[in-house]
């Protein structure tokens, strides 16, 4: 069996990124016994990560690269803004234990959704907020082996991820 749309596959890989640099820095690894496991073609993956994978067969090795462009995207200035540092406070006291200098922190935008940021600078009367993705601007490097590959079920195509081992539980 290969690799196509549909199917449960499992595999080990690590990430690294900046991967020009002297030392790469490590984003993330998995192990053959928490591999990552994924529906294939599902739309939820890098396209990148997904052309480098088709086709592959149990046992097969990869080693590619994804750049910015193709990757998370190129850094955009309009994502990063300047938040009056009231928007911060909790019950009128600036929350000086959750909004730290390079900490993530969940806010919702004026329409309610969800957005990822970074607090990237604490001035007298503001907060610099960056959302756009962490891993924006990188160059990543995937290394890894193709663990398994079975059918997904109907259950799981419906529900858009996998079930059971090192998939979702219900």
């Amino acid at each position: 069996m290969t690799i196509s749309n549909n199917k449960v596959v499992a595999v080990n890989y690590h990430l690294s990124a900046n991967v020009e640099q002297e030392a790469p820095e490590l984003i993330e690894q998995t192990t053959k016994e928490t591999p990552f496991v994924f529906i294939f073609g599902s739309g939820q993956l890098l396209p990148d990560f997904e052309k480098n994978l088709l086709d592959k067969k149990v046992g097969d090795k990869f080693d590619f690269a994804v750049l910015p462009k193709n990757g998370y995207g190129i850094s955009d200035a309009e994502m990063v803004t300047k938040i009056p540092k009231e928007a911060f406070h909790v019950d009128g006291v600036f929350d000086a234990e959750r909004v730290i200098e390079g900490e993530e922190l969940m806010m919702n935008d004026a329409e309610g959704n969800e957005l990822m940021g970074f607090v990237s600078e604490i001035g007298d009367d503001y907060v610099i907020m960056d959302f756009n993705h962490p891993l924006a601007d990188h160059h990543l490097h995937f290394v890894g082996e193709v663990l398994s590959i079975r059918e997904a079920t109907a259950e799981e195509l419906d529900h858009g991820h996998v079930h059971g081992a090192g998939g979702h539980h219900h």
